[in-house]
């Protein structure tokens, strides 16, 4: 559907998919940190997206059959290039940039990415409405605030700058996604998707000098990466990628002021991060920026459906968030 158009699916199918995506994807910055205590952060999420995506192609096969699977060159370059942009470079790099600040903190600037879709739209000539872009300034004001008096410890900023560009790729590869050829299951896509940005980042390790030591893997290694794998990517992904078929974009984006808010909490009790006033401050500056542009999104949408896009989603996914 098109960036206004409006969903035909039941409330409750959508709020439940919501409400999945809102508590799952909060929760997968905790299983990341405890995967890395033990596994490189690019194998570790190449082992995470091949072996879901190899899972979910096997039920859609038994399921439905290979027919689930017909596309086109196009269609299956379309979401090639939509999980090398989402899982390679996005989630990858935010597993990157845990290395050197919290969970808390990362799930805090993740929540941009909202306000780059705008600025993506911007450029691309789609107009936003002006509270749209004060709800932007405001965000990037929180994300300043982050940057320069948050806890980040001595290796903080460059944990910063990582995770921004992972957000930047996020945001860029839902943006691509509404405007190219993809496959008409939203659920064929995901797999492709995370085969090939698995695939990617299994490339991405070995090249850049990752090693897996499989003896050497925690047991809560392990049990943080099943979770990652069966609720993070099967649950939470597929989960997302429906959305963006059949829900507006304005409410699927309020995952991004809700995921921080259960990753800083998980971070508190179980890892014991420390919340400074400063990041509270900065990340209220920037949830109150996307509040601010998702509900002004949502009051300017039209009710009547316009012409549709080249494809269904109207982003395409996460992960993303993670």
């Amino acid at each position: 559907m098109g960036q206004d158009a409006t969903d035909t699916r039941p409330s409750w199918m959508i709020w439940a998919a919501l409400t999945t995506v809102y508590i799952v994807w909060g929760s997968t910055y905790l299983g990341i940190m405890v995967v890395m205590e033990t596994i490189p952060p690019i194998l570790g999420g190449a082992m995470r997206f091949i072996t879901a995506g190899l899972l979910l192609a096997g039920v859609l096969l038994i399921r439905h059959g290979p027919s689930v699977f017909a596309m086109t060159r196009r269609q299956f370059g379309g979401a090639a290039l939509v999980g090398v942009l989402l899982l390679t470079a996005g989630n990858g790099m935010i597993a990157l940039a845990q290395q050197h600040i919290s969970t808390g903190m990362a799930a805090l600037l993740v929540a941009v990415v909202p306000l780059f879709l705008v600025i993506l739209r911007v450029a691309a000539r789609d107009r936003p409405n002006l509270l749209t872009l004060v709800g932007v300034l405001i965000g990037l004001g929180g994300v300043a605030v982050l940057s320069l008096v948050g806890d980040t410890g001595e290796t903080g900023g460059t944990g910063i700058v990582i995770i921004l560009l992972a957000s930047v790729s996020w945001s860029i590869g839902s943006f691509m996604s509404a405007r190219m050829a993809m496959p008409a299951s939203p659920f064929a896509a995901s797999a492709v998707e995370m085969l090939v940005g698995g695939a990617a980042m299994a490339a991405v390790g070995l090249v850049t000098g990752e090693r897996l030591d499989v003896a050497a893997i925690s047991p809560a290694s392990w049990t943080a990466m099943a979770y990652l794998i069966a609720v993070g990517s099967l649950l939470g992904y597929t989960s997302y990628v429906w959305l963006l078929k059949n829900a507006p974009i304005s409410l699927v984006a309020t995952y991004a002021y809700v995921n921080p808010i259960v990753a800083v909490i998980l971070g508190m009790l179980i890892l014991d991060e420390r919340l400074t006033p400063e990041m509270i401050a900065g990340g209220l500056v920037i949830l109150l920026g996307v509040v601010l542009v998702v509900s002004t999104e949502r009051r300017g949408r039209r009710p009547a459906v316009e012409a549709p896009a080249a494809r269904g989603p109207e982003l395409s996914s996460p992960r993303a968030s993670s």
